[in-house]
């Protein structure tokens, strides 16, 4: 009896141990029919999402001027679906004010991409593939919050137009960016430069330069060899000087100083003949000068122009030149007559 018990008990051991496996199996393969069903409903539904997406894109692409142009304004986009890539024959794209904080790496895919809008977001990096759209003219990221921009933007070598404008911690720039042979207008404003980068002063084609509100302190030396520039705009820094080469720059016709550190104005620049409009108001210059011909017919805001414009410009250069004669004369006399003294004593 003793042995038909233990049989009994061994049987029904492996037949237990057997129940459990099964199960197991059942409950794996059950829960493995459900993750792959799981799957399936999740790509089916990513791909419905991607239609919908891509349909809603394609609300948002016009054509104008025979140029196909994405355009975005004032909605919620802070990533861009990889189904845009879909819309790889866009030329333009306009997206403002959409919250967007980066733009995607698949931006190397427009390669027919001629200009590049993103202003008034919240972007915080160029990618390197940036230098991938060989045919992109003009990159506008003012109003975002770059602090770096990657050597390989060098590379887009039909670029003409460049708006990096209160990007707040911006303060420096590649020296590849001196290979943009085309680049003719830059605005680098409301950032953290405190003088005005190589690379920008080697750009052979530039026109127009903006870096008002930085923290510049100086300009460099050779800041003539932008020979083509004609608009220079640099209020609100920390300039005490200008360097005399400024006066061989002969094609500025527009150069905003005001609310510098000026103490003096280069005589030289008196024979800036192709300059038209300068601004030099609310500096601490050395001498209090007023025009002495100011219309009264004409309003206020008029007369302050005038007050601090190219007209007073050459007012301050004369009467500088005439208060610096007389001040050096005031000294000899004194030191003559000091020795004078000195000699009629002996």
């Amino acid at each position: 009896m003793t042995g038909v018990t233990v049989c009994c008990g061994t049987v029904n051991s492996i037949k237990a141990l057997w129940e459990t496996r099964i199960k197991k199996s059942k409950d794996e393969l059950k829960k493995d029919s459900e993750q792959r069903d799981r799957r399936a409903v999740g790509r089916l539904t990513g791909a419905w999402e991607d239609r919908i997406t891509l349909a809603k894109l394609k609300e948002k692409v016009v054509t104008e001027e025979g140029r196909v142009i994405l355009r975005i304004e004032k909605e919620e986009w802070k990533t861009l679906p990889p189904a845009l890539v879909q819309l790889s024959q866009i030329q333009e794209w306009q997206l403002h004010r959409i919250g967007l904080q980066r733009i995607p790496r698949f931006i190397s895919s427009f390669e027919s991409l001629i200009v590049l809008d993103l202003s008034r977001n919240s972007v915080t990096e160029i990618p390197k593939e940036i230098g991938k759209l060989t045919r992109l003219r003009e990159l506008l990221l003012s109003y975002n919050r770059v602090s770096y921009v990657p050597e390989e933007l060098g590379c887009c070598e039909n670029l003409e137009k460049l708006e990096l404008a209160m990007n707040r911690d911006l303060d420096e720039l590649p020296t590849e960016l001196s290979n943009l042979k085309k680049l003719y207008h830059l605005d680098l404003s409301m950032n953290q430069f405190t003088t005005i980068p190589d690379c920008v002063v080697n750009l052979p084609s530039l026109e127009w330069l903006d870096m008002g509100s930085n923290r510049l302190e100086s300009l460099p030396d050779d800041i003539h060899r932008m020979e083509k520039l004609h608009t220079l705009w640099l209020p609100r820094n920390e300039l005490e000087y200008l360097p005399d080469n400024i006066s061989h720059m002969q094609s500025l016709d527009t150069l905003v100083l005001s609310k510098n550190k000026l103490r003096d104005i280069p005589p030289l620049m008196e024979g800036m003949s192709n300059l038209r409009f300068v601004n030099f108001r609310d500096n601490p210059l050395t001498y209090d000068v007023t025009l002495p011909d100011l219309k009264e017919d004409v309003d206020e805001e008029e007369n302050d122009r005038e007050m601090f414009g190219r007209e007073f410009m050459h007012y301050y250069i004369q009467e500088a030149r005439k208060r610096g004669s007389q001040t050096f004369m005031s000294v000899l006399n004194v030191t003559l007559d000091g020795v004078s003294e000195t000699a009629s004593s002996l």
